[in-house]
């Protein structure tokens, strides 16, 4: 079963809402949260990335940073930027990039439940990584960003979101700076989240789409609270963290795509040999930017020149992980040939989010690394079939879009 729990959501008041929103703190950084940040004192990245308020301070890390997040929230509360909800609620939350809908309920989830893999996931967390949100909930006393979570889809709480959607009234429909509607709906009616909750208490698993640091950081911060307060119930707000939940049918994964800085010490010709010899066609296509059309086809870009590279049937293996497009990339190329034997740490290698286009990739090669892989993307009956298995898919598999906006809701851990 899956616990959904209404909570008391710090939110923006409408007229503030366009302003607030912004993308997820994790996906820019500090010069590029200070420039999307210009010229708007409402911006979510004042509390997300509170650093660009601390010009003085060179370390993102430091105390002062989290402690500034927390004084912005207080005076957004103040200012009446901020309203708390006066009582406990659902949302519905509905996203539209491109055309494509995605809606979902925003509530709380347990961190028992993330404990024991009921919340399932499907890739590893960074230590450095989590003491950063660790800091920012527990000095903010807030989850201050949602997780993306998801569950296979069901017929019955579509129907309830749809029928809500068609017969309410939004609180926000914005469109922020990259293009992506914002759609919200208070559901506090008791008797539709009474419905909603026990519809989802029989859904079998919810799973991590995106945010496997935030959730990582949110239970233990609910763990350093039970400590704190060790006659807890099990019913206090840190007992549950905040998250955006969507059903499987409605996202998309893009390709989550490599560039590397040099060629291992290779000439050209000799990293083109082996490739072949280790299992890949290569199709020269010139000046043609090129994207790959099936699972075990790759694109590369070198020197000024697109390549398709597909895997032999040879080199594929039968597992789940190990049969994954970045696996095989890992293990067949990266790895043996350019020497990228811990992806996760090397500073040979960089990631590019494939929303960013083939055009990125290109600039990449041509800028500060030298080749780029293009990969199919990751489908999410991989992603279910690896998290069912209690398995990890390697380092940068996923890429998701739209992402949340930041700033649309909080949940306050008192």
């Amino acid at each position: 079963m899956a616990t959904v729990r209404p909570f008391r959501a710090i939110r923006p008041a409408s007229e503030y809402a366009s302003k607030v929103v912004a993308l997820p703190y994790d996906v820019m950084n500090r010069k590029e949260a200070s420039e999307m940040a210009a010229g708007n004192p409402y911006s979510f990245l004042h509390i997300s990335r509170a650093e660009i308020d601390l010009p003085q301070q060179d370390n993102q890390y430091d105390i002062s940073v989290y402690e500034k997040a927390k004084e912005n929230i207080e005076d957004f509360l103040k200012d009446g930027v901020f309203i708390n909800e006066e009582k406990p609620a659902l949302y519905l939350y509905r996203q539209i990039m491109d055309g494509r809908v995605q809606t979902g309920i925003v509530g709380c989830v347990s961190v028992d439940e993330y404990r024991s893999n009921s919340i399932k996931k499907h890739e590893l967390t960074r230590v450095e990584k989590e003491i950063d949100r660790i800091n920012h909930f527990d000095i903010c006393d807030t989850n201050t960003e949602p997780v993306f979570l998801t569950y296979r889809d069901d017929k019955r709480i579509r129907s309830m979101m749809e029928g809500f959607a068609a017969g309410n009234e939004p609180v926000y429909d914005v469109t922020a700076a990259d293009g992506v509607q914002h759609i919200l709906w208070v559901m506090d009616d008791e008797r539709i989240i009474d419905g909603l909750v026990s519809l989802f208490g029989e859904i079998p698993a919810l799973y991590i789409a995106d945010g496997h640091h935030r959730s990582a950081s949110a239970c233990k911060v609910g763990e350093l609270r039970r400590e704190e307060i060790p006659e807890y119930t099990g019913k206090e707000e840190f007992n549950f963290f905040m998250a955006a939940i969507f059903p499987d049918e409605d996202l998309k994964i893009f390709d989550y795509n490599r560039v590397v800085k040099d060629l291992n010490g290779l000439t050209s010709e000799e990293f083109f040999a082996k490739v072949q010899a280790a299992g890949f066609a290569v199709e020269d296509l010139g000046e043609e930017p090129y994207y790959p059309e099936a699972k075990h086809v790759f694109s590369m870009y070198l020197e000024g020149r697109w390549y398709k590279l597909s895997a032999s049937e040879e080199i594929i293996p039968e597992g789940i992980i190990e049969s994954l497009d970045v696996s095989v990339l890992q293990d067949r190329l990266l790895d043996p040939i350019l020497g990228i034997k811990e992806p996760r740490v090397d500073k040979r290698i960089d990631f590019v989010g494939g929303i960013r286009g083939l055009n990125e990739l290109k600039k990449r090669a041509e800028s500060d690394m030298k080749v780029a892989f293009a990969v199919y993307p990751v489908s999410m009956a991989d992603l279910l079939e690896v998290a069912d298995n209690g398995m990890i898919m390697p380092p940068k598999s996923t890429w998701f879009e739209p992402k949340l906006g930041s700033g649309l809701f909080m949940h306050s851990l008192k």
